[in-house]
């Protein structure tokens, strides 16, 4: 695919898809990252499409829905992660204690970078190993071993 195809597939598609995703999403700021990012795909892996196995119109809404699907992830992942986290760990602690910790934890988690952040997430909140990280990830071990300890030694220095 050349640059004008390129342009011809956004100007044909961009407008429709932005309004496929406001629709399916209701928040149109995340539809229009959705669509940044899809097209974003679609101009790192133009060489990857093949016009036998599907149009150009489907391939690029397949990858916008993938593109939300993974975000969906992402997000119930970090939820979780953070309703396991805030889960009352000693039985004499007030409330107010609890949730002034769950409150530092919040903050702390959120001051990672987002990859790490989902590392860290998968990690401690879906209770994967280190293996099954990297493999949901699709990244190698090294590296999401890496972002986790990273995460790690951010959220101590955040905490104290």
């Amino acid at each position: 695919m050349r640059d004008d195809d390129f342009e011809r597939l956004y100007a044909a598609h961009a407008e429709p898809l932005l309004g496929f995703l406001v629709y399916r999403t209701s928040d149109r700021a995340l539809a229009e990252d959705v669509v940044a990012d899809t097209f974003e795909r679609v101009l790192r892996t133009r060489f990857r499409f093949d016009p036998r196995k599907s149009s150009e119109k489907t391939w690029v809404y397949t990858i916008a829905l993938n593109l939300l699907r993974d975000r969906a992830r992402r997000q119930a992942v970090e939820s979780q992660a953070l309703e396991h986290a805030m889960q009352p760990v000693g039985g004499g602690r007030g409330e107010i204690e609890a949730i002034e910790e769950r409150d530092e934890l919040r903050r702390a988690l959120e001051r990672l970078s987002p990859e790490e952040r989902e590392a860290v997430s998968l990690r401690y909140g879906a209770d994967l190993t280190l293996p099954e990280v990297a493999q949901v990830l699709g990244q190698k071990q090294a590296t999401v071993h890496g972002r986790v300890y990273r995460g790690l030694q951010k959220m101590r220095d955040e905490l104290g």
